[in-house]
């Protein structure tokens, strides 16, 4: 029998994602799967506090225990943005946007250095946990590839050639802060 985990998002690709990363040992659900569809007003100031947020409203919603994250692009030359603010640095949820207003800030500079962040919180009867995950690397100039989402297209990890958004998913989420967080959300649960 799999383990049902509800994850605090509206987001089917981070839903098939998480999926993909955790196996058949778990269910992953989301908040569609229980009809809620209220938007969770993130207005914490740091990607823990957020999570919390995501993840509390989940429990308290189903009493599930409920896994929120929060993930970001963080760019070096632009002192961390767009941070917190990532999936609406230049409006609501437009990606395409939103890379277009990171490349045109990043036009003139030679620092090329980010970073993908994800925090999850688990909340549960037992109370709360977190988990941090970062995959370091640079921007690209232009958009590169069509697989993933978010700002995948601008991104090239560490060691690679390529960005998020032209390797196989399965290539990425070996890699992912995602998969960093949910690899520490894996041990905490063998313990």
């Amino acid at each position: 029998m799999s383990q049902e985990i509800l994850i605090a998002t509206h987001n089917q690709h981070k839903k098939e994602e998480i999926q993909q990363i955790l196996g058949s040992d778990f269910s992953v659900t989301s908040l569609a799967d229980y009809d809620l569809h209220e938007e969770i007003v993130e207005d914490g100031n740091s990607f823990h506090e957020n999570a919390l947020i995501k993840a509390k409203y989940c429990f308290e919603k189903t009493g599930k225990p409920s896994l929120g994250d929060d993930s970001g692009l963080v760019v070096e030359a632009l002192d961390g943005r767009p941070g917190i603010y990532s999936a609406r640095y230049a409006g609501n949820h437009d990606f395409a946007k939103n890379m277009a207003k990171v490349l045109d800030e990043m036009k003139n500079e030679d620092n090329r250095k980010a970073y993908f962040v994800t925090v999850m919180c688990l909340v549960d009867g037992d109370g709360t946990h977190y988990f941090e995950g970062r995959v370091y690397g640079n921007l690209t100039r232009e958009i590169r590839g069509e697989k993933g989402f978010g700002y995948d297209p601008i991104f090239i990890p560490d060691h690679h050639e390529i960005t998020f958004a032209e390797m196989k998913p399965e290539d990425k989420n070996a890699i992912s802060h995602r998969k960093k967080a949910i690899e520490l959300f894996l041990d905490f649960l063998k313990q």
